[in-house]
């Protein structure tokens, strides 16, 4: 007769006794992020200053209390090294081990492509800064996955405004990844009144430029017209080196996105070169890249860079989010929050689109101009490219 009674009080001393744990404790009162990206690797200059960015960012839009909605926000660091399997099986422990909420990540495209169903197996958030390929919000996606970074179509349609123009022929030259392919791929599907005649694609470990340039440089020596080597390329290596080849001789030149501020001391010998950029600290006007600018000036001495910003634009994501959910960071509920969803970064406003969750966001086109008073070639702003005139391709397939 007194059976049920017991029991219930034992449930209750069971659930009591769960709530009062550590880790229960830590979960109700934390927020745990995990940050999967290239410390080391071929790539590792790009992953430590997402870091840095992703770290400013969440102190300048928590005010410096890195706490939302009362619950605290913990980072949890880890490196891919820039290998697929490794990203795969360290977000794995992040969401099963770490108790992970979300993770943001990777630096490379190929990692964040092995990542993918990790996010959609765990049922948690991936929030992918700054892999490009356009397949992670394409046909490999899945609702799990938000990108703050921009993709392959809009680097390439950005591009595009400098460079397609009737009788100007194109080589493309490229790494052999996802990153190379995918870019190339939406930089074709982006020209419209110039050609594309050839493609060249070369190992990402690649030192020695000469062979690849040569073989470009025979199919565009005999073509009419305006001669263009489009680089998409990113790591070490430095296929500008291509210049030292005469390439004026033959009537060729060269274009480019933008890049980080040490490869772009290549761009010093191209003055004039045009193309268009996702980021530079001296461009963007409005509050939050002033106070990225001052906050990086203050620590480093230097301005902050093109994956500084990215790393920034997540913090603000992951915060606006978390603040419009109350500091609800269950899958579902963020999903709901962040689609359609807008926020405030160094490049200004960027909204998730809700098909496929990539962020729309301005683009920068640029041309050279070479100043002593810096190391880097100089992008000099033509004319911002809003996201309303990019008509970005949705290719997943909700």
């Amino acid at each position: 007769m007194n059976r049920r009674p017991l029991l219930s009080l034992t449930a209750l001393a069971t659930l009591t006794a769960a709530l009062c744990s550590p880790l229960a404790w830590a979960q109700s009162n934390e927020i745990r992020i995990a940050h999967v990206f290239s410390k080391t690797g071929p790539l590792e200059a790009y992953g430590k200053q997402t870091a840095t960015g992703f770290m400013m960012g969440l102190d300048y839009a928590t005010h410096g209390t890195l706490m939302v909605a009362g619950k605290k926000l913990v980072v949890i660091e880890k490196d891919d090294q820039g290998k697929p399997d490794l990203g795969k099986s360290l977000l794995a422990a992040a969401y099963s081990d770490d108790k992970a909420d979300l993770a943001v990540g990777p630096t490379s495209s190929g990692v964040a492509l092995a990542m993918l169903p990790v996010a959609e197996e765990y049922k948690k958030i991936l929030l992918v800064e700054p892999a490009v390929a356009d397949s992670i919000t394409g046909e490999k996606w899945n609702k799990y996955i938000f990108r703050t970074g921009r993709n392959s179509s809009q680097d390439a349609i950005s591009n595009a405004v400098a460079l397609d123009k009737p009788g100007v022929t194109i080589a493309t030259l490229a790494q052999d990844y996802a990153f190379g392919r995918d870019g190339v791929k939406a930089f074709k599907d982006a020209i419209k009144k110039a050609k594309v005649v050839h493609e060249e694609y070369l190992p990402t470990n690649t030192t020695d430029f000469t062979a690849g340039a040569q073989r470009i440089i025979d199919r565009l020596k005999d073509q009419p017209g305006r001669k263009v080597i489009f680089i998409i390329w990113a790591g070490a290596g430095n296929p500008f080196k291509i210049a030292d080849l005469d390439l004026k001789r033959y009537g060729t030149e060269i274009a480019t996105g933008g890049n980080i501020l040490p490869a772009m001391s290549a761009y010093k010998n191209l003055p004039g070169m045009e193309g268009a950029t996702y980021y530079y600290f001296g461009i963007p006007k409005n509050p939050v890249n002033e106070a990225l600018v001052a906050r990086h000036y203050s620590q480093f001495k230097t301005p902050p860079d093109f994956f500084t910003a990215g790393g920034f634009s997540a913090a603000m994501a992951v915060v606006t989010a978390l603040q419009k959910s109350n500091g609800d960071a269950r899958a579902n509920t963020l999903i709901k929050t962040m689609e359609g969803m807008s926020f405030d970064t160094p490049k200004g406003k960027m909204t998730f689109r809700a098909d496929d969750h990539q962020a729309m966001q301005s683009m920068y086109h640029f041309k050279i101009k070479v100043d002593p008073a810096f190391a880097w070639g100089v992008p000099e702003l033509v004319r911002e490219i809003k996201a309303d005139e990019m008509q970005v391709p949705i290719k997943n397939q909700r």
